[in-house]
């Protein structure tokens, strides 16, 4: 559905159109086989979007991990890395810090240290890697992958925001589109993402129409869940601070650095009206001065049942910064986010995924989950 909030800058339209003539240039290249997509003897699935932003593609992908973990199989993860501070192929270990791996492969190694998780600019070449390992993946998850065409994906998943959806947009710079809605046709599966949890079924339909999909195209609605809060530094927290919700008391700093904080800012005051968010950039690199601003603000807040939350994202750029005063360690708190598949769907949806992964001649031997 359309959001009042989205904002097309009309005055920016023909930068918009000369933007999209690269953008088709480059895609006609690679439909005409004038640029190359490389395909992989192993499964490979891509969860991208058409814009900037954020959609969900981490809580998504983690939806994905624990999926096909439960199936028995050995997965891989793969993005860029974004703003991280290191160039080339990297294979994460548990010990790798946020700086060289990017804030969202650091949680997801730290959520999940059986999967391999990597990171390189050159997806092609960071497939090729994982394959050499001892002991390959049996399935790559690409993450924020949909442009980068050099791949072939087995299995392409399209996410689209419920308050943003593509076909309410426009290009950069004037919108917010990586590239035009027609690009939608690559994806097998599309999802409408932070769907409200009472959305009608009329919405269903009327989205469904909207977005003119293709025969071929799997169409699902998904909606944030969000867990219980989690101290960043248990180790320090006050046990009389231990609570995992709030009663409805406390005075929140809501420390975010991601992309859309309004769902997140939403489902903290539904527990208590005393909410004061502090907004940072997506994937803002906190600094000495970020710090310093956080703490005082966090000081002018009422003494009694204080306390910070954040992000798992944010949490990831956090948990070793050297700035990061001791005095706030005991008070900040993690509100992690999942998934839910929407409209009794998540049985068929997983079917999907996992059909494709086993279908693949390399995991025919493996056994059930």
């Amino acid at each position: 559905m359309k959001d009042s909030s989205i904002r097309i800058n009309y005055g920016l339209l023909p930068l918009s159109w000369l933007y999209r003539l690269g953008v088709d240039l480059r895609n006609k290249l690679f439909d005409w086989g004038w640029l190359r997509s490389k395909s992989f003897d192993v499964p490979v699935v891509c969860i991208g979007n058409l814009s900037v932003g954020g959609t969900g593609k981490t809580p998504h992908t983690e939806y994905l991990i624990r999926l096909l973990q439960k199936e028995g199989l050995k997965v891989a993860t793969l993005s860029r890395g974004y703003k991280r501070h290191s160039k080339g192929y990297l294979l994460a270990t548990t010990k790798t810090p946020a700086k060289e791996l990017g804030d969202e492969p650091y949680q997801m190694k730290n959520k999940f240290p059986e999967v391999l998780v990597a990171v390189d600019e050159d997806r092609c070449h960071g497939i090729e890697q994982l394959l050499q390992l001892s002991t390959p993946p049996d399935v790559i998850l690409l993450d924020d992958a949909f442009q980068h065409r050099y791949v072939e994906a087995g299995l392409n998943i399209l996410l689209t925001d419920y308050h943003r959806l593509f076909c309410d947009d426009t290009l950069l710079p004037a919108g917010r589109l990586r590239e035009p809605a027609s690009g939608k046709g690559r994806a097998q599966i599309v999802v409408v993402t932070k769907c409200p949890e009472d959305i009608k079924p009329i919405d269903y339909n009327i989205i469904a129409k909207r977005l003119q999909l293709y025969p071929y195209q799997q169409l699902y609605f998904s909606t944030f869940r969000y867990g219980m809060m989690m101290p960043l530094f248990p180790e320090k927290a006050n046990v009389h601070r231990m609570q995992s919700r709030l009663s409805g008391n406390e005075q929140v700093l809501l420390l975010t650095g991601i992309a859309s904080p309004e769902p997140l800012m939403e489902e903290v005051k539904a527990y208590t009206p005393h909410v004061h968010l502090m907004d940072f950039g997506d994937h803002h690199d906190f600094d000495a001065k970020d710090l310093q601003q956080v703490r005082e603000r966090f000081m002018k807040l009422e003494e009694w049942q204080r306390l910070i939350i954040t992000t798992e994202k944010d949490a990831a750029r956090l948990k070793h910064h050297p700035d990061l005063s001791e005095d706030l360690k005991p008070y900040i708190y993690v509100l992690p986010i999942e998934i839910e598949i929407l409209q009794n769907q998540q049985h068929l949806f997983n079917q999907n995924i996992i059909s494709y992964v086993r279908s693949h001649p390399r995991n025919s031997s493996l056994p059930e989950g």
